[in-house]
């Protein structure tokens, strides 16, 4: 069909009022702000595009919506991420899928029901699309103030050496002013904290989280924990642009472990320096991406334990035993990695631990696409009914 400008926007407006009405139960049942955000930039990036680039398109054939959603979706994203807006991924994604196919089947099927010129009217709704376009407008403006007002507070950390463990118990945003240090560990045991730009020095564990969801680590630095730098159990967490120093011995930089059933963890763009192993998960759902871990006494990266997630983008160097494993009949999508100068464990003689580059072990399914591997010992392995697929 051909749209007109206000057919385009009215349609959308429309659109964006049915897909509001869904999200607000969403983000009032996580609870979570990211999702009216997320719509908010889609209506955004939607009417931006149909007055600058849709409107130049004289007639839409119905398969037109395909690449421009996709071409939607990544603006959309990728202006989530340089406002700070850090959803789970995989749960954005539906929430633009299920936009998105509410959007094509009311310009498919219920605008032209609703009003049999539609086509003909170029997408116009006359008194009801602006009827409709001002109670999208409202129901965001709303929503989204009754969200913000109710952000959790946001705590400073004065600049100074302060004693821990530092015990969080409620939603709130922990605020590191330049030079904040808390010595002895933070401890985290409430929903939906946020902690930034906080170091960390000493403690069993530097950041210890567990049975919460919600819980976002950015730019938290922790210099010498005796077990784990960051460590996570039975909880959900969005690690990004950390950094970890582990002193040698059965150390860890950040272990999240038996969280298959709390969502979709992330470990972004975080530093990860000695210690047994970097980054390790066991019985979780995680994203490893666009890491830097060097220097560990076992290995770098694992999913262990029937683990499920994608590691990618990451360069692991000078590992002793092994670069990047997938064992224990976990799934690894292992893809677009550097992994160089992983060295042989001769002491522990085990056959695995040869310094190989990626390997797959025990049962594990390892997907493996464009990882560069140089300067190991040995390249790629299998052992004990572990297999490695090349997409």
């Amino acid at each position: 069909m051909s749209y007109t400008l206000r057919g385009r926007i009215e349609s959308r407006l429309f659109a964006t009022l049915v897909v509001l009405l869904g999200v607000c139960a969403v983000a009032a049942a996580l609870p979570a702000f990211w999702p009216l955000e997320l719509v908010a930039l889609m209506l955004v990036v939607g009417v931006v595009m149909d007055t600058l680039l849709y409107s130049a398109i004289e007639y839409q054939p119905g398969w037109y919506a395909l690449p421009l959603g996709a071409l939607e979706l990544v603006l959309t994203m990728g202006l989530a991420r340089v406002l700070g807006i850090d959803p789970p991924f995989a749960t954005a994604l539906a929430v633009y899928g299920g936009a998105w196919l509410a959007a094509q089947a009311l310009a498919q099927a219920g605008f032209p029901l609703f009003s049999l010129s539609y086509a003909e009217n170029g997408g116009e709704l006359g008194r009801a699309g602006a009827i409709a376009g001002a109670a999208s407008l409202a129901v965001l403006a709303s929503a989204g103030g009754l969200a913000w007002a109710k952000q959790p507070p946001t705590v400073h950390l004065s600049a100074g050496i302060h004693q821990g463990p530092l015990v969080i118990t409620r939603r709130e945003t922990l605020v590191g002013d330049r030079g904040a240090v808390v010595r002895g560990g933070i401890v985290i045991r409430a929903n939906h904290v946020t902690v930034r730009n906080v170091a960390v020095v000493g403690g069993q564990n530097g950041i210890d989280v567990e049975h919460v969801h919600g819980v976002v680590l950015d730019h938290v630095s922790v210099v010498g924990a005796a077990l784990d730098g960051i460590h996570v159990r039975l909880a959900q967490v969005m690690v990004k642009g950390c950094t970890v120093s582990s002193p040698a011995g059965y150390t860890q930089g950040i272990d999240i472990s038996f969280a298959m059933g709390m969502g979709e963890s992330m470990i972004e763009g975080c530093t990860i320096s000695g210690g047994r192993e970097g980054i390790v998960t066991h019985s979780a759902s995680v994203t490893v991406m666009g890491n830097r871990v060097s220097a560990t006494s076992l290995r770098g990266i694992a999913m262990t334990e029937m683990s499920m997630g994608m590691i990618e983008s990451n360069q692991v160097t000078g590992s002793q035993g092994i670069g990047i494993l997938c064992v224990d009949q976990s799934e690894c999508m292992i893809s677009r990695n550097q992994v160089s100068g992983t060295r042989s464990n001769q002491a522990s003689g085990d056959l695995g631990q040869k310094g190989y580059g990626i390997e797959s072990n025990f049962l594990a399914t390892a997907e493996l696409s464009r990882n560069e591997l140089y300067g190991n010992a040995h390249r790629v392995g299998t052992f004990s009914g572990g297999t490695v697929s090349y997409g």
